[in-house]
């Protein structure tokens, strides 16, 4: 396997990291980007074993970190709050978007490949979703995915619009996570281009939605409010799973949900992707 980093400079000076992992054995080769969701990042869990596992049946694999997602530079832990209060549901489309390009005009590997598959868990499931309907991805495995965006009620939404702020807490960490009001202003007002529901529909790729069903972050209804939205995807739903997997950070085992639905997505994106020709 080769293992390199990927990084851009953007116009603001935050940095768009990805970790890009390579089979060994003659170009092209068809590729997968996996994203991380809310408090995530591309090193958290089951991500770079996931990677490997893609690369180990054949896949390039692409893992960011968006740029403002929290993580300061190489690292696992959340010391860049000012990034993370101003990130955006906008933001980090428009960051795929970029790695799309990247992918795209043979940027990140020795050949642009011919074939590029999305996978996202949790908020990148739902980013994935919008993302592989933008972009004609190939192939789209989304795990515990949301299907909105919209997480706060009435009266959070008040409050963080009285204050200019609202915070978030990292159960890992028990770090207290700012969220600026323009976060909740790019939510109202692209709604339409973030209504992840609509997008589901228009998904033409083959799909593979998988879910806990104990996933007490995302509940199982909303995976089924996704399937119903879209008659063609293939559904795995794994019984007594929560929202990881059974994942923790960092992963010393691999749990039997995880298991079966990292076995799923590799089988899924596998015969979907290939032959690269």
């Amino acid at each position: 396997m080769i293992h390199h980093r990927w990084s851009r400079v953007l116009h603001d000076g935050a940095t768009l990291h990805a970790d890009v992992r390579l089979p060994e054995g003659p170009a092209p080769h068809s590729a997968v980007l996996l994203f991380h969701g809310f408090k995530g990042f591309k090193d958290w869990g089951f991500f770079p074993w996931l990677a490997e596992r893609l690369v180990e049946a054949g896949l390039a694999t692409v893992v960011p970190n968006f740029s403002c997602n929290g993580i300061g530079e190489g690292g696992t832990e959340f010391t860049d709050l000012e990034g993370f209060a101003r990130n955006t549901f906008t933001r980090e489309q428009e960051e795929i978007a970029l790695l799309m390009e990247a992918l795209r005009t043979g940027e990140m590997l020795p050949e642009a490949p011919s074939r590029i598959g999305m996978f996202g868990h949790s908020r990148g499931g739902g980013q994935a979703i919008l993302a592989a309907e933008r972009h004609a991805a190939d192939a789209l495995v989304t795990w515990a995915a949301v299907s909105t965006f919209h997480r706060w009620s009435p009266e959070d939404v008040a409050r963080w619009r009285q204050d200019g702020k609202i915070h978030v807490v990292n159960q890992r960490t028990g770090q207290a996570l700012p969220l600026n009001l323009s976060l909740l202003d790019d939510l109202e007002t692209h709604a339409p281009a973030l209504d992840i529901v609509q997008a589901a529909q228009a998904i033409q790729s083959p799909w593979l939605l998988v879910h806990g069903s104990d996933d007490s972050v995302v509940a199982l209804t909303e995976a089924e409010r996704l399937a119903e939205a879209n008659a063609r995807v293939h559904t795995l739903f794994l019984a007594n799973a929560g929202h990881t997997m059974g994942a923790t950070h960092p992963m010393t085992e691999v749990p039997p949900a995880l298991a079966a639905a990292a076995a799923a997505t590799i089988t899924h994106l596998r015969d979907t992707l290939y032959p690269v020709g």
